[in-house]
């Protein structure tokens, strides 16, 4: 069945006859009269009862008429939809962000973005950025939420906010008794304190892995995990220390950050599309109302 004998059968059956319908229709009686036996000869059925004026349907011209009811219905729910992506305001935007990420910027955001753009379907996947920027890359996701390297030629990148690296230690370590929380200090000097470490998958770790290699540092690793947040809090609690970003430092609680010396970080919190897909309207406004929902907040607030 296709839209055309849909409406042709149904303004038969709004007609009475095929001769009321064929005027309305604007079409001649024989070649509606040819259509309809067409129909009938395929399903090997009876649309109408012929015997009776105005024409009434068979039980199997009632089935195949719920059919054009819903055929037509889908036609016309499909081009609203049409219209809504062509106009930008409707679609699926599939996002992927740091599970931290998600928790400081997806409560600011989602009841805006939600309530301007109520038909666009938003999917979201929450992992570590490495593996994030793979999926970018192999277009299992439209937009990339996360603080990564800018260094990619096919990926297009917009700054959020810059992030400034250094090593959050708990009130106990040994380094936090040694300096105030703000000091610049070499990496070196938490040779010899034990740290919490994020699990392979995560920018941090990239930029952890390096750092200790290049100093040649072996620290004890008490812990790994996946959950940034995890690792922030443990190591609060206890006597050790984690390679960290001052946007997850809580000024108000125990502990320290302490910037890296002579470390220039390219890790900043960025957009990240690709350059060969142009993006909707709706996920630029989407980049725009995450920036505005953190500037000029104190993260603690989150």
């Amino acid at each position: 069945m296709n839209t055309r004998q849909a409406e042709y059968i149904l303004m038969i059956v709004r007609e009475g006859s095929i001769t009321s319908a064929a005027k309305k229709l604007n079409v001649s009686q024989p070649s509606l009269s040819q259509m309809v036996r067409n129909i009938e000869t395929n399903y090997n059925i009876q649309l109408f009862d012929r015997t009776e004026i105005p024409m009434k349907l068979t039980y199997a011209g009632e089935k195949y008429v719920e059919c054009a009811r819903a055929v037509l219905a889908a036609e016309v729910n499909l081009e609203n939809q049409l219209h809504d992506i062509r106009q930008e305001s409707g679609g699926r935007l599939r996002l992927g962000i740091s599970v931290q990420r998600a928790m400081l910027t997806l409560p600011l955001v989602l009841p805006r973005f939600t309530k301007q753009y109520p038909n666009v379907t938003l999917e979201i996947t929450e992992a570590g950025s490495a593996r994030l920027e793979e999926m970018l890359r192999y277009n299992e996701i439209d937009l990339l939420v996360a603080a990564i390297d800018s260094t990619s030629p096919r990926f297009k990148y917009t700054l959020i906010e810059r992030e400034t690296i250094g090593i959050l230690a708990g009130k106990d370590a040994a380094i936090a008794s040694r300096f105030e929380s703000g000091t610049p200090v070499a990496i070196e000097e938490a040779s010899h304190e034990t740290f919490i470490s994020l699990k392979p998958g995560h920018s941090l770790r990239v930029i952890q892995d390096q750092l200790f290699r290049k100093y040649g540092l072996h620290p004890h690793i008490l812990l790994e995990t996946d959950s940034l947040e995890v690792a922030r809090r443990v190591t609060l609690a206890s006597d050790v220390c984690m390679l960290c970003t001052d946007v997850f430092y809580d000024k108000t609680a125990p502990g320290v950050f302490l910037p890296l010396k002579d470390y220039t970080n390219n890790r900043h919190f960025y957009a990240c599309s690709r350059k060969d897909e142009v993006l909707p309207r709706y996920a630029e406004d989407f980049i725009d109302a995450v920036r505005t929902a953190l500037k000029g907040k104190d993260h603690n607030e989150y």
